[in-house]
């Protein structure tokens, strides 16, 4: 998750999220070279009083100031749609989960499974316990296998809601009366915390999402309990 003053990205937990920090790296780097050589000829033109005639009226200048930028925008986009289809791949996902946004509030429905479905809601300030997080911490997690592969199936109960963890590059809208999904892969266990990225009325700020990562083990047996319970 993010800390205090932090400028950058949060670390990736994710496959997906690494490929953005490498593109983010990418495209950075050049709008730096560009702003850097726009800076000089400006600084140029304003500190020299020479003028090159030959330069007014060049074809060949033309077309560099054409084909240059063309080069550039071609270096930026191909990374980006590379990325583009690789968040639009779901391969063999070994659980899907599917995410219901209500005001304001998240259900989880594990698919696969029976009789596991949950209701997620903030936890208030007053019975926050030691260590846990104002605003990100929820009474139930959705809990998920490290290292799996996951899908999620979004969609809302009442207005439009965005399920987002973006330490783990997931974002994804949910509208009612239709089913949206993407998937995403956690590279280590532990807890990845969300929020609804889309305004969604009063309490839009209060509906975190906390992904727990477990070994596989773990989640098994967390799956016999929920499913004892039900």
């Amino acid at each position: 998750m993010s800390s205090p003053t932090q400028i950058g990205f949060q670390d990736a937990g994710a496959p997906m999220m690494e490929e953005l920090l490498h593109f983010h790296d990418h495209a950075l780097m050049v709008v730096f070279l560009i702003s850097a050589f726009v800076l000089y000829i400006i600084t140029t033109m304003v500190t020299t009083s020479l003028t090159n005639k030959s330069l007014m009226d060049s074809q060949e200048m033309e077309i560099i100031w054409t084909v240059l930028p063309a080069i550039v925008l071609v270096l930026i986009a191909l990374p980006s749609l590379r990325i583009l289809y690789l968040a639009d791949e779901i391969n063999d996902p070994h659980l899907t989960i599917k995410a219901v946004g209500h005001q304001w509030y998240w259900t989880y429905e594990y698919t696969d499974y029976q009789n596991i479905s949950f209701d997620s809601y903030m936890i208030q300030t007053p019975d926050l316990g030691p260590g846990q997080l104002r605003l990100l911490e929820t009474d139930h997690r959705m809990v998920v296998p490290s290292t799996s592969p996951i899908r999620i199936l979004t969609s809302a109960e009442d207005v439009l809601h965005s399920w987002a963890v973006p330490s783990l590059g997931v974002k994804m809208d949910a509208v009612p009366g239709r089913l949206n999904q993407t998937a995403f892969l956690t590279t280590r266990p532990g807890l990845f915390y969300g929020q609804c990225s889309e305004i969604c009325g009063a309490n839009h700020s209060f509906m975190p999402i906390v992904v727990e990562a477990v070994p596989l083990k773990f989640f098994e047996d967390w799956s016999m309990l929920m499913l004892e319970d039900s």
